[in-house]
């Protein structure tokens, strides 16, 4: 049971969302849950190796906790412009180590590293589980193996307040001495190979390498006195995850306003800056792209005739104003939780947006009858950023980051708002499917004009 029944008639993407996030607790699992969702509508999954079909059709690929798909369905050809939406699958925790076991004070602990900006005190004192990717001996090659730990296995306790008065102020962690789970007692180490491999059905020696993570083992839930929010981990990406998924799902279902080639980019290793063989800042989108194109019958000449009219939505998470700390946001720029999709701007070009994306991504909220809040970080204080100025930097296709309402960022535990999932669906369904606008930049070509 996912939680308390819908508020409206309306599907109830929410309770949707709660099931997205209890099947991915990792990235790996965040692809196969999308693909299953893909392949229940028809999608079709292809190998980077083989060639690929030319049939309109929808498919998608995987390359470890990336998925790329795309719906050919509504293209007029290979220079058709792209609605491109874009998310990722990664969130901060604590990554098993390749030689973890550790014993020290009588207790078997296990050696862990932070990944991304993780919030380390918010992971004190939970039940963790461990899930990820094995690579066993198959034969004479290798196989990948997914697998989740479902169980309470590991712990990071806190000291008590008696043996250090200054964690009333808030702990100085250490990640080597202070952040290492434990999971047994003994004055020898553990041996966490014997038991993922146990756990795989496998032999010892042939559990060759893991990229194994933990992740709280409380399920996500409705919260709030109408139920009107949803507390959950790893909101920040999967809820942009999942409504991108649904979108894509929704808009190759249904028939667009104007033609359109339809992608959905879901990358991992975000949190870390994107370098890797299948993050932003690889080669994965634009051969991806280049290969869509040529099974449209087209050349890299249509490939970038196509990118000149596209327009890509790169969706991350957004700061609702937080109620205790009013005063870290800018006055001028409130968020409201459950009060819609968020543009969110930076000069500095933290987030691609600009006039033009802007007007793209405002035209699809109009369409999908959602309204529309605009973000803008406090001039003295630092803004993140997203894979919204990478992608814009590869492609050169106009860019516009958004996001959907979040309190908790980066906290093992995040809170976004119910109503919210809903028009975040709604919005990027419009946005691959926009109603006949005179360009796919939501703007004219001749449009440019001087002011008088």
């Amino acid at each position: 049971m996912t939680g308390a029944p819908a508020t409206n008639a309306a599907p109830d993407v929410g309770s949707g969302l709660i099931d997205y996030l209890a099947a991915s607790p990792t990235p790996f699992h965040a692809c196969a849950e999308s693909a299953r969702l893909l392949g229940g509508a028809g999608f079709r999954r292809l190998d980077e190796r083989d060639e690929w079909p030319t049939e309109p059709g929808g498919y998608f690929l995987i390359r470890g906790g990336s998925l790329l798909a795309w719906s050919t369905r509504h293209s007029a050809g290979a220079t058709t412009p792209i609605r491109l939406v874009g998310a990722h699958t990664d969130s901060p925790n604590f990554r098993i180590k390749p030689q973890p076991d550790v014993a020290r004070a009588g207790w078997q602990l296990l050696g862990v590293e932070p990944y991304g900006g993780i919030i380390a005190p918010s992971w004190m004192d939970r039940d963790l589980g461990v899930a990820g990717r094995a690579a066993v001996r198959d034969g004479h090659g290798v196989a990948e193996r997914l697998f989740v730990v479902d169980e309470p296995i590991l712990r990071i306790s806190r000291l008590a307040i008696h043996l250090d008065r200054s964690a009333r102020e808030g702990e100085q962690l250490n990640p080597q001495q202070h952040l290492v789970p434990h999971w047994g007692l003994g004055d020898t180490p553990g041996d966490f190979r014997a038991y993922l491999a146990q756990r795989l059905g496998v032999a010892t020696g042939d559990l060759l390498a893991w990229d194994a993570m933990t992740y709280d083992l409380q399920p996500a839930a409705f919260f709030g006195r109408e139920q009107e929010f949803i507390a959950g981990a790893r909101m920040d990406n999967l809820a942009t995850s999942y409504a991108g998924t649904l979108a894509l799902i929704r808009a190759h279902e249904s028939a667009p306003g104007t033609a359109t080639t339809q992608v959905l980019a879901l990358f991992d290793h975000e949190e870390i800056g994107s370098v890797s063989e299948r993050g932003a800042q690889s080669a994965l989108l634009m051969t991806t792209l280049e290969r869509i194109t040529r099974t449209l019958g087209g050349d890299r000449e249509a490939m970038h005739r196509a990118l000149a009219g596209s327009v890509i939505a790169s969706g991350d998470m957004a700061h609702a104003t937080h109620p205790n700390y009013a005063d870290r946001h800018e006055p001028q720029h409130q968020i409201a939780m459950n009060g819609g999709p968020v543009l969110k701007i930076n000069t500095n070009l933290r987030y691609a947006t600009d006039s033009v994306g802007a007007a793209a991504f405002s035209l699809a909220c109009e369409q999908a009858d959602v309204p529309v809040q605009r973000f803008v970080v406090r001039s003295d204080l630092p803004c993140g950023s997203t894979v919204g100025p990478i992608t814009s930097a590869l492609t050169g296709v106009t860019t516009v980051d958004f996001g959907a309402p979040t309190l908790s960022m980066h906290s093992v535990r995040e809170l976004v708002g119910r109503d919210d999932q809903r028009m975040y669906a709604d919005a990027l369904t419009a946005f691959l499917s926009p109603a006949g606008v005179a360009d796919s930049s939501g703007a004219p070509r001749t449009a440019v004009q001087s002011a008088p």
